[in-house]
């Protein structure tokens, strides 16, 4: 795969803080890329200098083509965003359009086409003052993609919608992925773990981590002993009486199996000589939120 974008030494100062801090990257084309981290990480400060919204302290954002109008190539979804309520859905892609460089005989067919990709064809001439928050997110998707960006910058494209509404988004952002390049901030992890080529973890505006999932996965990966009981109270005994270090979940108990610890053979004797029902008895290993965890507090 060919490089869209790199990053490198990229840094933000306001005064004497750095709200990012010296961060390098790559985003290799029709790919998919989460920057995850906490409230206050500099997630938006690092779009919104990929945007061009915000200039850098120091560092270089290299695009691949398009150099000329670099803009032209970049379309962007703000996690807040903002329309001009007395304007249709349609006459506001429209002006998004054209500001992007679609010339304006085909702004119209094209918004049309954007609009019922994103679900909102049959609402297409009402006011956006009259959308719900769920409509303007699509309508946000819409004025980000109509221009046919090569990169597409997304922050925190679904957080504020109910569960259908994130399915949906997230459903048609995979459709995305197979012609354009995505780089999305995020908190919730469930989604960087169903739509994520690449994951770079943000801390105090330091890229603490980054790679591929599969990656992150093995090296944070803590493989360990699920054991699932029929009761929550059968669990709790377990937890109590077991000679290793072990951690309640409900109605199951998780032990590590590093090295010096346990195997498969020691844990299947012991479970079978309690007082409990076990369900049943798989290997785990760390999902991507307790892999957060570790990530944004290691030293």
């Amino acid at each position: 795969m060919n490089t869209l974008l790199t990053v490198q030494s990229l840094t933000k100062q306001y005064g004497r803080e750095k709200v990012v801090k010296d961060v390098s990257f790559s985003l290799m084309k029709n790919t998919s890329t989460a920057l995850i981290g906490p409230n206050g990480a500099g997630k938006t400060t690092t779009l919104s200098m990929l945007t061009g919204l915000v200039n850098p302290t120091f560092g270089d954002i290299i695009l691949k083509e398009n150099k000329e109008d670099a803009r032209r190539m970049i379309g962007f979804l703000p996690q807040y965003p903002k329309f001009f309520s007395w304007l249709s859905a349609i006459e506001f892609t429209e002006m998004t359009a054209k500001l992007s460089g679609v010339d304006a005989r085909v702004a119209v067919k094209e918004s049309e086409k954007i609009l019922d990709f994103v679900g909102l064809g049959n609402v297409k001439k009402k006011k956006t003052g009259t959308f719900s928050g769920g409509m303007k997110q699509r309508l946000g998707l819409a004025q980000a993609i109509v221009h046919n960006p090569s990169l597409l910058l997304l922050d925190e494209p679904v957080s504020a919608l109910d569960p259908v509404g994130r399915r949906e988004i997230l459903n048609l952002l995979k459709e995305l992925q197979e012609r354009t390049t995505i780089l999305y901030s995020t908190h919730i992890l469930n989604d960087a773990e169903e739509m994520t080529d690449q994951l770079l973890f943000l801390r105090n505006g330091e890229l603490v981590e980054q790679g591929s999932l599969s990656d992150v996965r093995e090296k944070y990966a803590n493989p360990m002993i699920k054991i699932i009981f029929s009761l929550e109270e059968e669990a709790k005994v377990f937890a109590s009486s077991s000679p290793w270090n072990v951690k309640q979940e409900g109605s199951s108990v998780c032990i590590p199996i590093r090295e010096n610890e346990p195997r498969m053979q020691e844990i299947l004797a012991y479970a079978s000589l309690g007082d409990w029902t076990v369900q049943r008895i798989e290997k785990a290993s760390a999902n991507l939120e307790e892999i957060f965890m570790q990530v944004v507090n290691k030293q």
